[in-house]
């Protein structure tokens, strides 16, 4: 992309923000499980006028085509779509080996990006990514999805106020109970179910701890399935004075269920079911705090609907033109932390 086209999107990017314009988005991919519930969450939103799709390959862009969520939107090149001086943001809907790349594409295109998770297994790669996109001042956020979970985030609260006395422990699971084709899929990386799944609560736990100081990792295949996915899975983060346990199995019977996050300290444990139906909490206090009492107790929670939180919080920064809640800092250390318990770097 030349530098005019560059700076024309530049300025009507500033441009929405200063004039609380919607924001114009357009979509790179239609593979991901994920993609018509953030389609969704933005048509749904009045911040977001989604505008243009790409999908390059044609046997998915024909079932896209027929699929009445894509309605309405209007169907173009690679080319088109980054090059269009409209567009303030692409939202890209890929594979795991299509991340970087495509991400790349959309930086260098001089257009905001949300890209979805895990952005790849190149350490190298998401890195060169993440600065290209600091260097040239655009958002770069990653489409992990309990980032604005009322439970998880309200255990975070919790520990953070000191309620729950001196935090050492934190365990989370996010099991599955995967078919044939998508363990294909996870098969691909040495971390199997635990690289495609567990960035959603190591996000959670480096956002509270930070850089563990050492990570070992159990990846194991110990179902009968007859393949080579690594479908039971540990990974152990040391701190100094604290260890977090991540675990992730592929083969679970109500796996959604017992899908979880929980703090536990000297004073106070916070136990979230954050994927059950209804979301729940259960929680114990030593003493009453905040609006939690004394002993235990359920808490059940509100629906907590996907993707909505992340646009909301992404059309704010974009507005007010200021940094994204989650930072490139921040980004940074997720990746690389998941890319430590995969086992694919030390």
């Amino acid at each position: 992309m030349d530098r005019r086209k560059f700076l024309h999107g530049a300025a009507a990017t500033a441009m929405a923000a200063s004039t609380g314009q919607r924001i114009r988005a357009g979509v790179l991919g239609t593979k991901h499980g994920h993609t018509t519930g953030k389609l969704n969450a933005m048509r749904n939103s009045p911040d977001y006028e989604v505008t243009s799709i790409c999908e390059n390959d044609p046997a998915a862009r024909a079932r896209a085509q027929s699929n009445p969520q894509f309605k309405g939107l209007r169907w173009v090149e690679e080319d088109q779509l980054l090059g269009d001086p409209s567009l303030n943001l692409i939202v890209v809907q890929c594979s795991v080996w299509e991340a970087l790349p495509w991400g790349k594409k959309v930086i260098d295109a001089g257009k905001h990006l949300h890209l979805e998770k895990p952005p790849g297994n190149s350490w190298t790669g998401f890195k060169e990514l993440v600065e290209a996109a600091r260097s040239r001042k655009l958002l770069l956020q990653t489409g992990y999805l309990w980032r604005n979970h009322e439970g998880v985030n309200a255990a975070i609260d919790a520990a953070r106020k000191g309620w729950l006395g001196e935090v050492h422990l934190v365990r989370a699971t996010m099991n599955s109970d995967r078919d044939a084709p998508q363990r294909a899929v996870e098969a691909k990386y040495k971390g199997g179910g635990l690289f495609e799944l567990s960035g959603h609560v190591i996000d959670r736990t480096v956002d509270l701890l930070g850089r563990p100081e050492r990570v070992q990792s159990w990846l194991r295949h110990h179902t009968s399935t007859p393949d080579n996915l690594a479908d039971n899975n540990v990974a152990v983060f040391e701190y100094k004075k604290a260890l977090a346990i991540i675990m992730q199995s592929a083969k679970m019977a109500g796996a959604g269920d017992h899908r979880s996050f929980e703090v536990i300290g000297t004073d106070g444990t916070f136990m979230v079911y954050a994927e059950s139906s209804p979301p729940r909490m259960h929680v114990h206090m030593r003493k009453a705090q905040g609006p939690y009492k004394a002993g235990w107790q359920w808490i059940d929670l509100p629906p907590q609907p996907r993707f909505i939180g992340d646009f909301k919080e992404l059309a704010r920064a974009l507005k007010s033109g200021t940094p994204l809640k989650h930072s490139y800092d921040h980004e940074l250390l997720l990746h690389e932390t998941l890319l430590r318990a995969s086992g694919e770097i030390s």
